[in-house]
């Protein structure tokens, strides 16, 4: 683990948007308990991946179709918090970073490492807009 010092600013790229910071497995198992569209933002110190996420993740809720809660743990920092946010991924293999999106606690969409680091952060805002589109639009109407 990094001293937290070191981490602050990734917390705070996600926080100051509104991002909820989920630190341990109950405040996970809380947010998705909730009804409605949540996104689920696995955050990380990795600057190549995550140096790219977290703005894609803020241009992204930008957009007018957002889901209706997002929380965010953070990587080989709140690791119990993390491990339970990824037991709401089904069997999909665990990334950092990462991004999902569920509905009423069920996963319609995760965005793994592969894809985010492969891509821009402008890139990464349009993907999941688009996924805003398919799997939020309906429940915020």
């Amino acid at each position: 683990m990094y001293p937290e010092i070191m981490v602050i600013p990734m917390r705070e790229e996600l926080t100051r948007v509104g991002i909820t910071e989920a630190r341990t497995p109950a405040e996970v198992d809380a947010a998705l308990a909730k009804s409605g569209t949540t996104m689920v933002v696995v955050n990380s110190i990795c600057g190549c991946a995550a140096g790219k996420m977290r703005p894609g993740v803020r241009l992204a809720l930008q957009g007018t179709v957002k889901p209706d809660q997002s929380v965010t743990v953070f990587a080989g920092q709140d690791r119990d918090a993390t491990e339970k946010a990824r037991g709401y991924f089904g069997s999909n293999p665990p990334t950092s970073p990462a991004i999902a999106i569920l509905r009423d606690g069920e996963l319609v969409y995760l965005m793994q490492r592969y894809a985010i680091e492969a891509n821009t952060a402008q890139a990464i805002a349009g993907e999941l807009q688009r996924a805003f589109q398919e799997f939020c639009a309906t429940a915020n109407a």
